[in-house]
């Protein structure tokens, strides 16, 4: 899997700022037919979690019908540096993690 994370480098104290990640999956919902008449597997994304600093600031539970390669974007405000640590889990054993910094001024 590839992730695309977009925080801002820096910002100022009290800033609101977005997060945004694009997660490359196929997403599988599990209700699809091969030509034969069985079902496909599903594998889904079932959650994206971020922390800054260790606490949990933002999580999205996601279902079959998350399109895929979900794109999610969301607010919170800048009030010191630090790091953003975010992490998918999904079927399948599936986890993947990524991070990112931010200077606050």
């Amino acid at each position: 899997m590839a992730a695309l994370i977009n925080v801002p480098k820096k910002a100022k104290n009290g800033d609101v700022i977005e997060i945004k990640t694009l997660t490359s999956h196929i997403m599988e919902t599990g209700y699809r037919r091969t030509m034969s008449g069985s079902l496909v597997p599903r594998d889904i994304i079932t959650s994206l979690t971020c922390r800054f600093e260790g606490e949990e600031i933002f999580r999205a539970d996601l279902f079959p019908a998350t399109a895929a390669n979900p794109f999610i974007s969301f607010f919170t405000v800048a009030t010191k540096s630090g790091k953003y640590e975010f992490e998918w889990i999904g079927d399948n054993g599936f986890s993947e993690t990524a991070s990112a910094s931010i200077a606050v001024e």
